[in-house]
């Protein structure tokens, strides 16, 4: 389960490793954020990184996409190494959805996210680049926002449209931090559906990774979980190998109630009371003497 190449691929992939990171290190002055962080990838998976506020989460997304620059290690993409690479050509392989998205900038909806094709453009907007546009909009509901201006929306229709910029620019692999955060129950669901149904139909050619807090949401949408603690992964597996009880309890600090998938219903965890310091210490005690 610790495994850092574990993971099952979704059917239909055709196994091809589109990421590979390697004894990445990231601080912030004395403070480790990240270490000694290693995983692939491979085309077809749907990777949750889950993990509570401050576990590195949005850190490691963003040394992903050269937001960040750890000080050690190595991120390939798509067989390239970003370090390398200028951003028009990463982006070409990479799209990227940052947690919040706050700007002043007088753009229409689609104008935002015709910013998305930028990669694939050499000289002027073409009607595949125009009907790529408004075939998100009617995919992401948004087709009522598509000329209001981008800084006069509410949190969660920004994100929105700022995902559906990360779909238009048809990657290889999606890079989403915390997709969910200002979304209502219901767009959560849209969203993580269309970004599922994305890697589905795609051959096996792309992949999605997204950062995220929420235990459902990363049991529900992902086919595998790596689940970061104290700058460290702690477990990586599918969803019923990581998301157990005793490292909900060891990461959250909670008690859970973990029901199985079933034909008719999705992995749910019931988060019950707080777990104190000693009662963690004991059970791993137990664990051992077991």
């Amino acid at each position: 389960m610790n495994n850092s190449n574990s993971g099952k691929v979704l059917s239909g992939s055709s196994d091809h490793e589109l990421v590979r990171v390697t004894e990445l290190e990231f601080c912030w002055g004395d403070k480790t954020v990240l270490d000694e962080i290693s995983f692939k990838i491979t085309s077809g998976q749907i990777v949750a990184i889950l993990g509570k506020n401050g576990a590195g989460k949005t850190t490691l997304i963003k040394c992903l996409n050269r937001v960040q620059s750890p000080q050690n290690g190595k991120v390939e993409i798509c067989s390239n190494d970003i370090s390398k690479q200028s951003l028009i050509e990463l982006s070409k392989s990479v799209s990227y959805v940052p947690q919040s998205v706050r700007t002043s900038f007088p753009m229409d909806v689609f104008d935002v996210l015709l910013l998305g094709r930028r990669p694939h453009i050499s000289w002027m907007t073409s009607p595949e680049d125009l009907e790529a546009v408004s075939e998100t909009l009617r995919k992401f509901g948004l087709e009522d926002l598509a000329f209001r201006r981008f800084d006069r929306l509410s949190g969660g229709e920004r994100q929105r449209v700022v995902i559906a910029k990360a779909v238009v620019q048809n990657p290889r692999v999606y890079l989403l931090d915390e997709p969910t955060s200002d979304l209502d129950l219901q767009h959560q669901l849209l969203v993580m559906e269309e970004i599922t149904d994305i890697i589905r139909k795609s051959g096996g050619s792309k992949s999605a990774i997204f950062a995220i807090h929420d235990i459902n949401i990363a049991a529900r949408f992902s086919d595998r979980v790596i689940l970061l603690h104290e700058g460290r992964i702690l477990a990586d597996g599918t969803p019923s190998e990581v998301i157990t009880r005793s490292n909900v309890a060891t990461v959250f600090g909670v008690d859970s109630k973990i029901a199985p998938s079933s034909s008719n219903s999705p992995m749910n965890i019931v988060i019950g009371e707080r777990v104190k310091q000693g009662d963690l210490e004991n059970e791993r005690e137990e664990q051992i003497d077991s």
